[in-house]
């Protein structure tokens, strides 16, 4: 498939979009039910405080997914995952199941 103009076929904002070492991993767990920003820091062991703020920042100004804040002391917000990163989701499993096959052929032609 030959894209016309650089990101004429969108694959590059796709790309962007889910680009970066923690944003599938979070649009994944997301994609279960919404989580506090501690329990996110838990599930993702090895993010730092910074590059998550960051990340979750990125998606959500990619509308990917939504954050609430609650007007309470202290302070408490959600993140949930919005219907567009839902529908992102989908893409990323075809993808996951493309890069198992993918490895599983690398394997394949080692062995041989």
């Amino acid at each position: 498939m030959r894209c016309k103009e650089p990101d004429s076929c969108g694959f590059a904002a796709a790309l962007q979009a889910i680009g970066g070492k923690w944003k599938t991993s979070l649009l994944w767990e997301l994609h279960l039910r919404p989580y506090r920003f501690a329990e996110l820091r838990r599930l993702l062991p090895g993010v730092s405080e910074k590059v998550l703020t960051q990340q979750l920042r990125q998606m959500e100004a990619d509308g990917l997914i939504s954050r609430r804040s609650y007007d309470e002391v202290p302070p408490r917000v959600k993140y949930s995952i919005t219907p567009l990163g839902f529908s992102l989701n989908d893409a990323v499993t075809v993808m996951s199941a493309w890069g198992k096959h993918h490895e599983a052929w690398k394997s394949q032609r080692k062995a041989a």
